[in-house]
């Protein structure tokens, strides 16, 4: 049982990344429309993007179970 229990939260934890991923993406599309760009925001905002889905395939890989040689 502990293990429903885990995979349910980590892939409760995978959508939540991943709609923080795609809130990112908007905010950093808005940004690069604007007149004025703030390139050291922008670089943050891609910066925690490319962690955010860095994160992602961390979990994704613990869903998936090993292939033994």
């Amino acid at each position: 049982m502990t293990q429903r229990t885990d995979t349910e939260a980590i892939e409760a934890r995978i959508a939540e990344l991943k709609l923080e991923h795609r809130d990112l993406d908007d905010v950093i599309q808005r940004l690069l429309q604007t007149q004025v760009i703030d390139q050291l925001q922008l670089q943050r905002l891609k910066k925690r993007k490319l962690l955010v889905k860095d994160q992602i395939a961390m979990l994704e890989r613990q869903l998936t179970p090993d292939i033994p040689a």
